[in-house]
């Protein structure tokens, strides 16, 4: 389609497009610039002489209707071998020597790090990826204003140096700030009065969106895990579909679970799809912990509870609960423990956290922006772990300790 039909039909769902903002983001392929002279390939045509080479591609590009397949179809390429390798990872691989060729991005800042050969495209197979902007029709015309000043004024070549600059996030900043002035589109006084954000006020920030996560999901876990729990440790049919259930639910690999959530209408992409995701994880530990640890009473504390004229509520709640405490804590502590971990893909779907800056680091391989996320993450997985031990002295009776 084109701008204008494009245009027509965003305009229906109150979306407006900018006009592109120069640069062309699409599909390159590359290899090292040694060893594709020393093989004499210029061109995608040329690597169809060399069915030796090993190729490393995006899991994404490898599906896509535009991506891997058709493209060898088009040239009329095999390799000797084919692995599935996030972006993050590629160039590195590449640089290693582990493989030969792989797919990019024409504006990835790796291109000049590494020295890279961009394959020429001599059949014309990749579209073109224009970058521009989406925006609500309602958005204040002072900001949209400001916002086409960059329609068509960054080049292919302008963004790869920025990207080869931009290594780290507290970089960011400064070298937007470089371009807009270098252009002309603001002053050294307007970028002066820019707000700066520290990385340390960054990873506070993070951590407590992910504390937020972490905190909710618990708390409706155990509320539900643990009555569920209780039902769990009767006999019968119901309790069979419980622990079914639940055991089922972990089985989902976490990715697979935020796509099912994601559809349904009253969650969609937001914070509480993901406490949604990450309490259906918490439940089996608690669930399986508080129905194990009920049915572990001995017979002789049963009857000695029954022999004393104790209601079935007050059996369950003065002597099995307390008794079962310690298991039932047990599997609080370690549903709490992996939640900790698991509450990192929440910024899969912008629902924040210490995942962001995991996701942002592994995108670009950086292991400073990957460690932002994972030291603070670690952390509090081992003070989680401290506090249930302190939990246990004042949850757990001091005979059963």
């Amino acid at each position: 389609p084109t701008m204008a039909e494009m245009r027509a039909e965003c305009a229906k769902l109150g979306i407006g497009i900018s006009d592109p903002l120069g640069y062309n983001n699409g599909y390159v392929l590359v290899m090292r610039e040694d060893e594709a002279r020393k093989l004499g390939i210029v061109t995608i045509s040329d690597l169809a002489k060399h069915p030796e080479l090993t190729a490393g591609i995006d899991p994404e590009y490898l599906g896509r209707q535009d991506g891997w397949r058709p493209l060898t179809q088009t040239y009329g390429l095999q390799f000797r071998k084919v692995v599935s390798m996030a972006h993050g990872f590629v160039y590195q691989a590449l640089n290693l020597g582990r493989i030969d060729v792989t797919d990019g991005y024409g504006t990835d800042g790796e291109i000049i790090d590494y020295k890279l050969r961009v394959l020429k495209d001599d059949r014309t197979y990749f579209p073109a990826y224009y970058a521009v902007f989406l925006f609500r029709l309602d958005t204040p015309e002072k900001a949209l204003d400001a916002m086409r000043k960059l329609e068509g004024r960054i080049s292919d070549e302008e963004m790869r140096q920025m990207n080869v600059q931009a290594r780290k996030p507290d970089q960011y900043e400064a070298v937007a700030e470089q371009f807009l002035e270098k252009s002309g589109l603001i002053t050294p006084a307007a970028a002066r009065s820019i707000p700066q954000t520290s990385v340390a006020r960054k990873i506070a920030g993070y951590t407590l969106e992910h504390l937020k996560l972490v905190t909710i999901s618990m708390i409706l876990a155990v509320l539900i895990g643990i009555p569920l729990g209780i039902l769990s440790s009767k006999p019968g049919w119901l309790s069979t579909i419980i622990l079914g259930t639940v055991g089922t639910i972990q089985t989902i690999p976490s990715l697979a679970l935020l796509a099912l959530l994601v559809p349904i209408s009253f969650l969609g992409i937001s914070m509480w799809t993901a406490i949604v995701a990450l309490f259906l994880y918490s439940l089996l530990p608690i669930v399986r912990n508080t129905a194990t640890g009920i049915q572990n009473i001995p017979a002789p504390i049963r009857e000695s509870a029954a022999a004393l004229g104790l209601e079935p509520r007050a059996r369950l709640f003065k002597v099995y609960m307390p008794m079962a405490s310690r298991t039932i804590l047990a599997g609080v502590k370690v549903s709490s423990v992996i939640n900790v971990g698991t509450a990192a893909l929440a910024a899969l779907i912008g629902a924040g956290g210490l995942g962001e800056p995991m996701l942002d680091g592994l995108s670009r391989n950086d292991a400073s922006t990957i460690l932002q996320g994972a030291i603070p993450a670690a952390v509090l997985a081992i003070l989680v772990q401290v506090a249930f031990d302190g939990l246990d002295r004042v949850i757990i009776p001091k005979g059963v300790r």
